[in-house]
């Protein structure tokens, strides 16, 4: 498995990275940002199996996450979510909806400007699918998805890293996520 664990220095957070597919954070003190989680060190259209817990206290996401170059792009497979659905940002543009693995899910985009990258700071876009119902533990392909945001116009790149990730923004929570 490959492990990925980034912060902004601000968050408070406890983690650890445990045997086989299995990690966990506990996150206090609502400030700062973070993504942590385990997946493997090349995206793919894949079947991915996960269970745990996800307990937020405030803004977190629980998603299939991972990043692609040529272009740069950031995405989300939105599991579950706390207070805030990344849907309500202004910002936002909607391309649709698709249903997969026996949820509905929201396509969403967004560009984000300067921001951090894993290719330093850069400007590059966000593709969000987000399911409509929070679900904590279960399969999601993929494909599917990648699918759905080509047949909505969104282009991904090459497959850089993909996890199942823990997002907390602000907020507090603890999490425990096997895949």
């Amino acid at each position: 498995y490959f492990w990925s664990s980034w912060t902004d220095g601000k968050a408070k957070i406890t983690q650890k990275n445990e045997a086989d597919g299995k990690f966990s954070v506990k996150w206090s003190g609502d400030k700062g940002n973070f993504v942590i989680g385990k997946g493997w060190n090349t995206g793919s259209a894949r079947e991915v199996v996960y269970s745990g817990t996800f307990n937020p206290v405030g803004n977190g996401y629980l998603s299939v996450y991972g990043w692609t170059t040529n272009p740069l792009v950031e995405y989300y497979i939105i599991e579950a979510i706390g207070t805030h659905n990344p849907a309500d940002n202004p910002e936002a543009k909607m391309k649709g909806n698709f249903t997969s693995d026996g949820g509905t899910y929201n396509i969403m985009t967004k560009k984000r400007v300067n921001k951090p990258s894993i290719q330093g700071t850069a400007t590059f876009d966000q593709f969000w699918s987000i399911r409509t119902v929070n679900q904590v533990g279960g399969t999601v392909n993929t494909g599917n998805h990648f699918q759905a945001w080509k047949d909505a116009g969104l282009k991904l790149g090459k497959q850089n890293y993909m996890i199942v990730a823990i997002e907390g923004q602000d907020s507090s929570g603890d999490a425990s996520i096997t895949v």
